[in-house]
């Protein structure tokens, strides 16, 4: 004991010893937060690394890293730290609205981006996600999800220069920055990734490479296919024989985090990053983090360690920041990394998938179910919700659920794949299939909102689906995240099929480049993107109004009517939120409604609204009422 007392004390010193060096002397509030995330980073750092003499020093250097960019942090974002230090839970306001693009796909350039901080303004948004901007291969390169370098900026998009300023621009109208932090893997194009190869000393276990196939065929018996169009099972050959870990692409290789060093090289970034402006770090491939053999290598406890020691880095050098899950697992496991230790957001991958299979069936009972029982969050946490992403859907519900009403998850998938890539019969989508896996049946899609809603087929309810989509996400909760260009209805762009960088993801089908044209008509309701553009702008505009739709837990409200979605967002008052998946009208009778008095009002146009005689919701329409209890 008293040996383990000693070596902590002596860590202690090293840590002040080499934020001092640093600082010239710890400052006040540095001291006060080094007293406070010290003993939890020094265990977290104990359990993820025993007492491993690299471990140790890895340990006191991280801290040294983190008190030099508090050094260097710009006086404007610590004033930031400490405007959300007085205000912590900013982020559960019901002012608050994301949108996510590709810098080159939506404004060509960084400065294009800035150019467009008005019409951001105009739409609402008070958060910004820029996809993955650094510098990587040309070519394929997952669509920049392939890091060479987390300080470069690929260049025809600009330089880290303007991505500061454009953060600055961004914070001072209101709008919070977020980016990727791609901390699974880099590409194999990076300084690490060539001096690993190369066997040069301190970088050699950056990243897991093996002599021959004995360890990874090992691995591969409980380590699941991610990308099988790309290359089999987990690993890639290196052109000396030598296999290395790539779970996704053969470009993109997994780093070994077993290795302290890696942590604090990675935090190194994070912290670099943070002093760029970001505000928000999505975390990407959480579950994929640690491997260890004889399991699927997901959602290991020391994945989950990580995140928690890299919360306590940000707290000790840049406060304000906070990071975003992006775990596409099973719903139980994605709500494993959400906390104010952890992942303070998280993509709602759950809510997205069953929306579209809600659509699909004309049935909101698994939607309902899911937001009866896995909606609720701890204190302090919000979910992210989304109508699509960049990437595909995957069909990521619990089978248990599904059971429950009768439906056996297996074939159900099949289903949706078929129904939103236009398969089935009748079907109103005009989706494409993303890595279908022969050997598995496996598929995921992709494509925009308003071509799996229907507008692209000319589908009657299209421009309806569009928009019930979007109102679920506004009104479930959290921040909702639009993908930029779904407000006004973008369609499929088949054109990535002759790019040969492109042609390979049909990802990219989704990714359109901003339509003009749309964008000059958004307020012409004899167009397509008029008509989408103004009542998504509607319900923004009535969200922000609406205190209730702050925070993320609801309480919810059933019909007997297996199309209808219904819950309540309760605060000062209460808004019950009703939506109809189905494609026939339906009402809503005043017993099922007689728990409210019978006068409510619209929140979004402010009209009255008599409930005594029932409420009739039309095909793939919804209400939101405010209502007072009987």
């Amino acid at each position: 004991m008293a040996r383990l007392e000693s070596e902590a004390s002596a860590d202690v010193r090293a840590a002040e010893a080499a934020a001092d060096a640093e600082l010239g002397g710890m400052d006040a509030g540095f001291r006060e937060r080094f007293d406070e995330v010290f003993p939890v980073l020094h265990g977290l750092f104990l359990e993820l690394y025993g007492d491993r003499d690299d471990g140790r020093e890895a340990l006191a250097a991280v801290v040294g890293s983190a008190a030099g960019a508090w050094r260097d942090r710009p006086q404007s974002l610590k004033a930031l730290d400490a405007r959300r230090s007085t205000d912590p839970e900013w982020y559960l306001s019901e002012r608050m609205l994301g949108g996510v693009c590709y810098v080159d796909r939506y404004a060509g350039s960084l400065r294009g981006i800035r150019d467009r901080i008005p019409s951001f303004q105009e739409l609402g948004l008070t958060y910004l996600h820029l996809m993955p901007l650094f510098a990587s291969p040309e070519g394929n390169n997952d669509g920049g999800y392939a890091v060479s370098s987390y300080r470069e900026v690929d260049r025809r998009l600009g330089t880290m220069a303007d991505l500061a300023e454009l953060a600055t621009d961004l914070r001072e109208a209101g709008i919070s920055l977020v980016v990727d932090f791609i901390f699974n893997h880099t590409s194999n194009e990076h300084e690490w990734a060539r001096k690993a190869v190369a066997g040069e000393p301190g970088y050699e276990d950056f990243y897991l490479i093996f002599p021959d196939r004995t360890m990874p065929d090992r691995y591969e018996q409980t380590v699941r296919e991610i990308f099988p169009d790309d290359h089999p099972g987990s690993f890639v050959q290196l052109p000396d024989g030598r296999w290395i870990w790539a779970t996704f692409y053969h470009f993109q290789w997994d780093l070994n985090y077993a290795n302290p060093a890696v942590f604090r090289a990675m935090a190194g970034e994070m912290l670099f990053l943070a002093n760029q402006g970001v505000e928000v770090l999505r975390m990407d491939a959480v579950a994929f983090i640690w491997k260890r053999l004889g399991t699927t290598c997901e959602s290991l406890p020391e994945a989950h360690l990580l995140l928690r020691a890299f919360n306590q880095v940000l707290k000790l050098g840049a406060p304000s920041v906070l990071f975003k899950s992006e775990a596409i697992v099973h719903p139980d496991e994605v709500v494993t990394y959400i906390s104010t230790d952890e992942c303070q957001l998280s993509y709602n991958p759950l809510q997205m998938a069953l929306g579209w299979e809600a659509l699909a069936t004309r049935d909101g009972r698994l939607l309902q179910k899911a937001l009866d029982e896995r909606h609720d969050l701890p204190p302090g946490t919000a979910w992210v919700n989304y109508v699509r992403s960049h990437d595909d859907i995957g069909w990521t519900f619990a089978d248990e659920d599904a059971a429950a009403l009768g439906i056996d998850g297996y074939s159900h998938r099949r289903f949706l794949n078929d129904f939103y890539v236009g398969r089935f019969p009748g079907t109103f989508s005009r989706g494409v299939p993303f890595q279908e896996n022969p050997k598995t049946g496996d598929a995921r899609v992709t494509g925009t909102t308003a071509s799996l809603a229907g507008v692209e087929a000319g589908d009657p309810g299209g421009e309806d689906r569009v928009v019930l989509a979007h109102a679920l996400a506004l009104s479930t909760g959290g921040i909702p995240l639009l993908y930029l260009g779904d407000e006004l209805g973008q369609l499929n762009d088949y054109g990535y099929r002759d790019d040969p960088a492109k042609a390979g993801d049909s990802r990219w089908v989704h990714r359109p480049e901003a339509d003009p044209a749309a964008f000059a008509s958004r307020h012409d309701t004899t167009t397509v993107a008029g008509r989408i553009h103004t009542r998504l702008v509607a319900l923004i505009d009535a969200r922000r109004r609406t205190p209730e739709f702050a925070g993320n837990p609801l309480t919810p409200f059933h019909t007997p009517h297996p199309s209808v979605v219904g819950f309540q967002r309760i605060g000062a008052g209460t808004v019950v939120v009703l939506a109809n998946v189905g494609d026939h009208a339906v009402t809503i009778d005043r017993v099922t409604l007689s728990g409210f008095e019978s006068a409510a009002t619209d929140v979004v146009d402010g009209s009255s609204v008599d409930l005594s005689g029932g409420l009739e919701l039309p095909a793939h329409g919804f209400r939101w009422l405010r209502v007072r209890p009987a």
